[in-house]
């Protein structure tokens, strides 16, 4: 059936709940939700509040190998394996991304899971949702629109126009924005100066958002955001520009967890979106904790590989929330590996086992620096039709020899049914020892982590650092204070180990080249340019956007 009907067919033909059934079921009130029409709503403080002093379940982590062009169903993973928990009896709650509009109009397509794995309303979700991301960009530009009227209006704060740090954004691939000047005209349009526009994803906004915890703590860091610098080299923060109280007031809504489901009515709390491999990749901090509440086990996932959701996960958002796994699920196909052992995309579904060997080396570096953080592994294998028991028995052995636990994964097909071998792999990994460890400590100076991951995490040999890169981590470390303290985000590849897309598997003998640096003063952290990664991305010569319709009954078709 899943062969034959389109992820968007299967969700519309899904039997909902009301979402206030679903929230019932969690023991939250009516009055604790607002609603966002039948099936989907945001859960407010009054409930947050109630729960925050009841004990914590289990959190799950689901990470992947390196992306490949067929995609590796991380997202369909997640949820299939938190409807599998419900099925063998575990009470389970499931804490996801929100999509954003750039890749599902491009190339990815949705983030809302895959065939029987699916969390919906799909099409809500995929699209517009509940409108956290369009707060976002509004707060965002809010920002940047004051800026460049305090640069007309006199300039009292003496900002340097060829110093301001702050980008205006927008959720869409729009590689034209990239670049550009604002302020041409006559006098009364403003200063003239070249300005950027990042992705709504990758923004600090985003960020911020991600991992504040409350709307005091939204507040404050919205006014820690590193704006520009003076033309005397003084930091001119948000505050100063006494904007951050109304850029609050935009998000105050969006920074409520959103309440939806799966197609097996699954509770499934959508909230935060930053991508991967241009920021932190992780959903909000206030949705991973509320899913500890609510459930025996709380499952979520980080974005693209382990060498970028995951190790910002630990490092970043378990730092600053005080979380510690239980488990850590990693995704991989066959399919993937023989690509990354050189099989050409086209001739993947014939078994080779030469080529899986060869590429299995990328599953197994995720393996080592996951174990490297002290935390219990289990390898989930996304079953295609084309796998051979062969291949299949090659995987298991890789497995046994690393010391991880291995499952079948065949939720895109059977939903929950389908991942009952996985939850019970991860139950059982979740009574492991665990001895999580990050892989820096805060004292480590800015080069220093920037190293530790390139060389822990990616395999590198070390890190070179472009003339740019070296005068903004000296202008960060002349801001002294606690800033140096702060984790590294670094922007990277999703499709290689190392800063290089082409270099697949586990590449040896390399260095990431680190283009520039950027401190994020309110999300509280460090991003750090590597390669050729961009910050908004560009459509590919077929977007997604082509096959995407609505017919005149209102029924969205083209979403995948």
């Amino acid at each position: 059936m899943a062969d034959i009907l389109s992820d968007i067919e299967i969700a519309r033909a899904a039997k909902l709940k009301p979402i206030v059934e679903v929230a019932q079921k969690l023991g939250i009130n009516e009055d604790e939700l607002e609603l966002y029409g039948k099936y989907k709503a945001k859960i407010n403080d009054k409930f947050l509040c109630r729960k925050e002093k009841e004990r914590d379940g289990k959190l799950v982590l689901v990470t992947a190998i390196n992306p490949t062009p067929m995609g590796e169903g991380k997202t369909t993973t997640t949820v299939g394996l938190g409807e599998a928990m419900n099925k063998i009896g575990k009470n389970a709650v499931i804490a996801l991304r929100e999509p954003s509009l750039g890749p599902v109009f491009g190339i990815k397509g949705g983030a809302a899971g895959g065939g029987y794995a699916q969390v919906v309303p799909m099409e809500d979700i995929n699209l517009h949702f509940t409108g956290d991301f369009h707060a976002i960009t509004s707060a965002n530009n809010l920002l940047s629109a004051v800026i460049d009227n305090h640069l007309q209006q006199g300039n009292a704060l003496r900002i340097d126009p060829k110093r301001i740090l702050f980008s205006r954004v927008m959720d869409m691939n729009d590689r034209s924005l990239r670049n550009i000047t604002v302020g041409l005209g006559g006098k009364s349009d403003g200063v003239t100066r070249e300005d950027h526009f990042m992705i709504t994803v990758a923004s600090e906004i985003m960020a911020i958002l991600c991992l504040s915890e409350s709307i005091s703590d939204l507040k404050a860091r919205l006014g820690d955001i590193l704006v520009a610098y003076s033309y005397e080299g003084e930091p001119i923060y948000c505050r100063d520009l006494r904007v951050n109280g109304a850029m609050a007031a935009l998000l105050k809504d969006a920074l409520k967890p959103n309440l939806v489901q799966t197609l097996e009515n699954t509770p499934a709390i959508i909230h935060g979106g930053p991508f991967a491999n241009i920021a932190h990749g992780c959903n909000s901090i206030r949705a991973t904790r509320l899913a500890m509440k609510l459930a025996d086990y709380a499952i979520t996932e980080a974005g693209f590989g382990a060498d970028l959701g995951a190790e910002k996960f630990l490092d970043i958002k378990c730092r600053a929330a005080g979380l510690t796994p239980s488990a850590v699920v990693i995704v991989a196909t066959v399919r993937a590996l023989k690509y990354n052992g050189g099989v050409p995309k086209t001739e993947l579904a014939g078994e080779n086992i030469k080529a899986l060997e060869v590429g299995m080396c990328n599953l197994e570096k995720h393996i080592e620096n996951i174990q490297g953080f002290g935390l219990p592994v289990v390898v989930a294998i996304n079953r295609f039709g084309t796998d051979t028991d062969a291949e299949l028995d090659i995987l298991r052995s890789m497995c046994e020899k690393k010391g991880v636990d291995f499952a079948l994964s065949e939720v895109f097909a059977k939903g929950g049914e389908g991942g009952i071998e996985l939850a019970k792999k991860v139950v059982a990994a979740c009574e492991k020892p665990n001895n999580f460890t990050l892989t820096y400590p805060d004292s480590f100076s800015i080069k220093e982590k920037i190293e530790a991951v390139a060389k822990k995490i990616y395999g590198a040999d070390g890190v070179d650092y472009e003339a740019a890169a070296n005068r903004a981590i000296k202008d960060i470390e002349a801001l002294g204070g606690e800033y140096t303290k702060y984790p590294v985000c670094i922007a990277k590849t999703q499709y290689s180990l190392s800063d290089d897309m082409t270099k697949l598997g586990r590449p040896q003998n390399f260095r990431i080249t680190v283009r520039d640096v950027r401190l994020s003063a309110g999300a509280r952290f460090i991003v750090v340019l590597t390669g050729a990664i961009m910050t908004m991305p560009g459509l590919p010569k077929v977007p997604a956007a082509f096959a995407i319709d609505v017919d005149n009954d209102g029924n969205i078709t083209g979403l995948f």
